[in-house]
């Protein structure tokens, strides 16, 4: 049995996108480079990305010098890491919700409520992750 192709599924992938006809090397290059680009526009009009690029800058450094297992400081590391790619997909969220429209909707509060949500979960996680494994490694 064989995976089936975009066609066979009735699907044309050159109408979904025209970024969508890159393959290979140049594909992966090209993906890079749209992700730094994404970084970019995310640090220098993201308030809430821009802060807490700085408190990973602090946090993750400190995971290196604290005395803790290399699973705690892995985990540490991680749960820091996870606060940046949720604003990342909160803020790209927000940026279509408001392309779409700036209009009040109820709708629209929704998706930037959850998203926001999101953020504040992955917040916590750091400060649960960092607290069992601190209190663990004493």
């Amino acid at each position: 049995m064989h995976d089936p192709t975009p066609h066979e599924l009735g699907l044309d992938p050159a109408n979904e996108s025209p970024f969508k006809g890159k393959t290979g090397l140049r594909r992966v290059w090209n993906a890079f480079n749209y992700s730094i680009s994404g970084l970019k526009a995310a640090y220098l009009c993201e308030d809430a990305f821009r802060q807490e690029v700085w408190l990973a800058l602090l946090l993750i450094p400190a995971a290196f010098v604290l005395p803790v297992p290399w699973l705690g400081r892995g985990l540490m590391i991680a749960s820091v890491l996870l606060v940046l790619v949720v604003e990342l997909l909160n803020s790209a969220i927000e940026a279509v919700v408001d392309r779409v429209s700036l209009e009040n909707h109820r709708l629209a509060k929704r998706a930037k409520d959850i998203g926001s949500a999101a953020v504040l979960v992955s917040l916590l996680t750091v400060v649960v992750v960092w607290t069992c494994v601190l209190l663990g490694a004493s």
